[in-house]
């Protein structure tokens, strides 16, 4: 079997299952992207990395709602471009697995009419009930909601040009078109829990050299960007109580200071210097340590050190680090919002607190600091979870070898 997988910033959520089935007897595997994107791609052995040329934006004059789309467009043909050239020299994939959201799978269907294409499928936008105007602070304009059926114009094109697809969770399934649920499942990509798991004795160093362990007060908050879409405004309100209440608490703040799904901050700088500015005289901020984003074993120390760990979301994306926080054991406090509700029960595996409740979660985590090592039975009922159902080699790996025809 020949495989094609294809994500503009490519392994991106293929990485375990690229390097999974590179390792099959009789699969052969290739991984295709943006030059620009995979620059710094670290090698997969058995898997050949194919680079198509950088997409150019589209032009200024171009209507504002559709700039993406046609992007989309573009890259799609410059995908087909360069497997018109391996083409010519016979390659022939069996099966192309696909993130279709940036246009990268538009044509393949037509262009490789022997293979079966399938897509990873994350997220479907809705103008209420999900993201958008979930939250007053940043309310939603008329436009907006118009700009929302452009933007899945892309989406839909994507349904059409694959097969089949998965979906993440539950909910993100259902927030597709009806015509199109049929020929969805629900797949996660999976987690290491052999990897991401809880250590005792773990110890993680701050940058001034000060060492945290597992008796230590450490409250943690992990999110690719630092924005308003994974809750950081909430998080940020409530710690001027929890540590005054907590004097030897530590927080442990992961993420870039950008944004990445949401609105961008106001001013120059990013949301944290927002934040910053509006806790002003009430945070101390020498207890509060920003660590951007760290090397992925420090990643995980500061999840094995951790009292507590905050998890907020808007109804959208479910972020892979809320699985693994709980896969290292960690005492979850998560917003109560889809989906992760698809994965946490209130009481059993974690606390879900009203996402703009900035009271309650400021109280979950007071609870939790003063008892560093309370709660086990529900730190294992986490982990349990997320191995019963998110382990990669035992849970997620058969369905994606079912899925492509290996067994």
């Amino acid at each position: 079997m020949d495989l094609l997988f294809l994500h503009p910033n490519f392994p991106g959520q293929f990485r375990r299952i690229a390097q999974a089935l590179a390792k099959e007897q009789g699969v052969r595997v290739w991984g295709m992207g943006d030059e620009s994107w995979i620059g710094k791609t670290q090698g997969m052995p058995g898997v050949e990395v194919i680079r198509y040329p950088a997409v150019a934006a589209a032009p200024e004059e171009t209507h504002t709602w559709v700039r993406s789309f046609e992007q989309s467009v573009r890259r799609g043909i410059a995908v087909i471009e360069r497997l018109a050239e391996m083409k010519r020299g016979g390659f022939e994939p069996d099966v192309i697995v696909t993130h279709p959201g940036w246009g990268d799978a538009y044509f393949v269907r037509d262009y490789f009419p022997g293979a079966d294409v399938i897509g990873l499928f994350e997220y479907y936008y809705r103008p209420r009930g999900a993201d958008v105007g979930f939250d007053p602070e940043f309310p939603t304009r008329v436009d907006d909601i118009f700009r929302l059926h452009v933007t899945n114009s892309a989406q839909l094109l994507a349904l059409e040009s694959c097969h089949r697809g998965v979906c993440p969770t539950p909910w993100q399934k259902g927030l597709y078109p009806a015509a199109y649920q049929s020929r969805l499942q629900v797949l996660h990509e999976g987690i290491d829990t052999a990897r991401v798991a809880p250590l005792e004795g773990a110890r993680f160093t701050l940058p001034d050299g000060r060492t945290l362990g597992q008796g230590d007060e450490v409250l943690t908050f992990a999110s690719r960007c630092l924005e308003p879409y994974r809750g950081f405004h909430q998080f940020m309100r409530a710690l001027p109580r929890i540590l005054r209440e907590r004097p030897q608490a530590q927080v442990l703040v992961l993420g870039d200071n950008a944004a990445h799904y949401g609105p961008q901050p106001p001013d120059a700088g990013g949301w944290k210097q927002v934040y910053q500015a509006q806790l002003r005289g009430q945070v101390d901020w020498r207890r509060v340590h920003f660590l951007g984003a760290l090397p992925y074993d420090q990643y995980l120390r500061v999840l094995q050190v951790s009292s507590a760990h905050v998890y907020l979301t808007y109804p959208f994306i479910l972020s892979w680090s809320m699985l693994e926080a709980m896969s290292a054991g960690c005492r979850l406090i998560a917003s109560d919002t889809a989906p992760v509700r698809d994965v946490v029960q209130d009481g059993e595996n974690g606390f879900l607190f009203d996402f703009f409740d900035t009271s309650r979660l400021a109280t979950l985590a007071i609870q939790a600091l003063s008892e560093p090592r309370a709660h086990a039975d529900m730190r294992e009922r986490a982990r349990q979870t997320v191995v019963d159902h998110y382990d990669f080699q035992q849970v997620c790996l058969p369905q994606y070898r079912a899925l492509i025809g290996l067994t």
